[in-house]
């Protein structure tokens, strides 16, 4: 798919790794909508950085989890470019729960992990599969983790939630085939994202010691991954891993 004109939403696209992901497809000449859950003025401030690509860019406020507020920012976006050619499901939440720690895997927390990393993508898959389809092409990137090919991550919850948007990208691809292509992208630890901000020390030291390369996984990498997945007329259904060598699937 030619990416220039292109309009992008990426949800979480005001967090350390979506800030990348907007430059990286800002780069190839897509408009994007920065979408935040409550940071609007962090958001504003990405979309206002994205100019410098001589591509237009605007913030939007949603919570994922919310149907209603899903099927507005929709309709907002394609209000305010015209059309929706591409998502990339990177909004998350994590809490550093030990597996063993039963006790803390509350309810409570459990539905939120799952309601954000797993039931956004999917409302917010659902919203815009119309759009796309009417248009005759679309492209979906989910951002997944490494946590959801092994029992690794900051919690079960997380794990089980990231293994989910996985099988979901598999599932979506099926349902939206021909003209939607759904890919999903696995990152390893990185550095500098509230994600690994909540992650324990002993945690964080351990991912990249143990890696193959012997450090984090590169934001950039990813990024790029998915401007690849954004552009790929032959992809769909797959799940991509770059975590610097630690998980082989």
């Amino acid at each position: 798919m030619d990416l220039k004109g292109a309009v992008a939403v990426v949800t979480g696209g005001n967090g350390g790794l979506g800030q990348r992901i907007c430059h990286a497809l800002a780069a190839q000449g897509c408009h994007i909508a920065v979408v935040c859950a409550r940071s609007r003025e962090q958001a504003a401030g990405v979309a206002r950085e994205l100019e410098k690509h001589q591509v237009a860019a605007a913030a939007f406020a949603c919570d994922v989890t919310q149907r209603n507020q899903v099927q507005r920012l929709v309709d907002d976006v394609v209000a305010r470019f015209g059309r929706l050619d591409i998502l990339v499901n990177d909004a998350a939440y994590n809490k550093s729960i030990p597996f063993p720690d039963l006790d803390n895997l509350t309810y409570e927390e459990w539905t939120k992990i799952i309601d954000i990393n797993l039931t956004g993508p999917m409302l917010t898959t659902k919203a815009v599969a119309p759009v796309m389809k009417r248009q005759g092409q679309g492209r979906i990137v989910n951002i997944s983790s490494v946590a959801g090919l092994g029992p690794t991550g900051s919690s079960i919850a997380y794990a089980v939630s990231k293994a989910g948007l996985i099988h979901l990208t598999k599932c979506m691809a099926v349902a939206l085939a021909p003209e939607v292509l759904v890919n999903c992208v696995a990152p390893g630890l990185l550095e500098g994202t509230r994600a690994t901000a909540n992650l324990r020390r002993e945690q964080i030291e351990k991912a990249a010691s143990t890696a193959l390369l012997g450090k984090a996984a590169d934001k950039d990498d990813v990024a790029d991954q998915v401007v690849t997945m954004c552009r790929t007329n032959t992809m769909t259904g797959q799940t991509l891993v770059i975590d610097s060598g630690r998980i082989f699937h």
